[in-house]
C-alpha cells in the first residue's frame, strides 16, 4: 500500500478548499481521490476532462469493465 502526504480537510485553503466544499456536496464526504491530489489542486480540473474524455467515447458499462479489468491486472484492491 502507498503513503502519501495529503491535506487534511481542516487545513485546506483556497483551490483545496473549493475542491474539497464540492466534493462533500457532490458525495456527502470528501473522497480518497480527492486527498490524494490534495498537494496539487490544480491538477484536479485536467484530470476530470481526461476522463471525461474517455468516458465519452464508451459506454458506461464498457468503462467500468476496463477500469475493472485494469485493477485486476495491477493487482488493486482498493
Amino acid at each position: 500500500m502507498a503513503f502519501i502526504k495529503t491535506i487534511a480537510k481542516d487545513e485546506a485553503q483556497n483551490l483545496l478548499n473549493d475542491l474539497y466544499q464540492t466534493e462533500r456536496k457532490t458525495n456527502g464526504y470528501v473522497p480518497n481521490y480527492a486527498k490524494a491530489i490534495s498537494l496539487h489542486p490544480e491538477v484536479y480540473d485536467a484530470w476530470k476532462k481526461f476522463i471525461g474524455a474517455i468516458r465519452s467515447n464508451m459506454r458506461p458499462r464498457r468503462y467500468e469493465l476496463v477500469t475493472f479489468a485494469t485493477a485486476m491486472a495491477l493487482k488493486c484492491t482498493y
